[in-house]
């Protein structure tokens, strides 16, 4: 059987060289998927997007969260975003470059979302994701927690916790730990 999709696509490709431009990259199905995402994204007032490797490059992106209300209130955490190709049947990968007090993110930068995980399901999209860690400050969860210390401070003496957040944000030690700032 002749495919006619490859034949119609190499013409377009010889057309394209023989008029000087580049060809044109096929682009994958998870990156349509994310392109449409990104552009219907409806991004909450405390949350900003940025490509660092530029437009071209919309697998790889960066959320800044400034919770304006919580025990975070007034700090600035950066999560970059890997995209693969087989989005939407895989969750993106989701770091956090800040390193934070926070039970559900551990000090390597691992969140602990359960849409991130077992959760997952493909009519899930970015903007799901980022109102689930916009949810991670404004509701921190000690009972699914990545980093156990502060889970434990948060149940059983949240102005502890409190404390512990107010200090790590102003960039200093939580136990042996050090936390630059990022209030």
């Amino acid at each position: 059987m002749i495919n006619l999709f490859k034949i119609k696509g190499q013409k377009k490709e010889e057309a394209a060289s023989a008029a000087g431009k580049a060809p044109v990259k096929k682009q994958s199905a998870g990156e349509l998927r994310l392109h449409k995402d990104i552009s219907e994204l409806n991004l909450p007032k405390t949350t900003s997007i940025s490509f660092p490797n530029g437009k071209d490059d919309l697998m790889n992106f960066e959320i800044i969260i400034r919770p304006d209300e919580g025990y975070y209130m007034g700090g600035t955490f950066v999560f970059t975003f890997q995209v693969s190709a087989s989005y939407p049947h895989e969750p993106p990968k989701v770091k956090c470059k800040t390193k934070v007090y926070h039970p559900n993110i551990d000090l390597e930068g691992n969140v602990c979302l359960n849409i991130l995980r077992e959760d997952w399901k493909p009519v899930l999209n970015i903007n799901t994701v980022i109102y689930g860690l916009n949810l991670l400050f404004t509701q921190p969860n000690d009972e699914d927690p990545l980093n156990h210390e502060a889970a434990v401070v948060l149940r059983d003496n949240p102005k502890m916790f409190e404390a512990n957040v107010k200090r790590a944000m102003a960039g200093g030690y939580v136990g042996q730990h050090y936390f630059p700032r990022c209030a």
